[in-house]
């Protein structure tokens, strides 16, 4: 089945009266189950292709739908609420939020839906032992190392149950060892639950473990 349909995808940034050009025709097909890479050098695009297939920017021109959702033509409310439900997001520096201690920051996806409580805190302690920080969920980002923030935030892109997983540079802020981890942890779930990851990276020896890679250069994609 395929769950992402992207279209002639173009992005383009206006800066006064210039414009610059992110992405240029964009077009490519996912299958669900996916583990896909966009591989390419920093300020090709592969940021704004990722935020565009997540729900997170629309598309200066083309056609796009996730799940059976066409994004290009949703309001900013079923965006919203799209993204909710369907997309997980990892990103290169965590994003976590540092008063808050890995269990409380697993939960935030759950709580902006307004889920139980309970329920909640049940689901994210369950994800983070699923991650590996069973002995960590009370520990606040500053306690933890770079691959276990890591961790935390693939827990909570996790919790929701999403169809579709994005990952911008995810193992680029680790040590070579700790981006292994990261990556096969991301496999392992990939294959295990059947969930669909995108993930951008520029390290080009991490992926040999995905089953489809495309190239972003200067905006324009090609598969390999």
């Amino acid at each position: 089945m395929v769950l992402v349909d992207a279209h002639e995808l173009t992005k383009i940034y206006r800066r006064g009266q210039e414009e610059i050009p992110a992405l240029r025709e964009v077009s490519l097909q996912i299958e669900a189950g996916s583990f896909v890479f966009v591989v390419g050098p920093s300020g090709c695009g592969k940021s704004t292709l990722l935020h565009l297939l997540g729900g997170m920017d629309r598309p200066t021109r083309g056609q796009l739908s996730v799940n059976g959702f066409s994004l290009d033509t949703a309001s900013e409310d079923q965006l919203t609420r799209f993204r909710r439900e369907n997309i997980g997001f990892v990103f290169q520096f965590y994003n976590l939020i540092s008063s808050l201690n890995a269990i409380d920051n697993v939960t935030l996806p759950l709580l902006a839906r307004g889920e139980n409580s309970k329920k909640v805190h049940q689901l994210a302690g369950d994800w983070l032992d699923k991650v590996g920080l069973a002995s960590r969920k009370r520990h606040k980002p500053a306690e933890l190392s770079g691959g276990e923030q890591q961790r935390v935030a693939i827990a909570r892109a996790m919790v929701s149950s999403p169809s579709l997983v994005m990952a911008d540079e995810p193992t680029g802020d680790l040590d070579s060892a700790n981006a292994e981890a990261i990556m096969q942890l991301m496999l392992d779930l990939n294959r295990s639950l059947g969930i669909t990851f995108v993930v951008a990276t520029h390290n080009e020896a991490l992926t040999r473990i995905g089953n489809c890679v495309y190239e972003l250069h200067n905006g324009a994609l090609r598969q390999r």
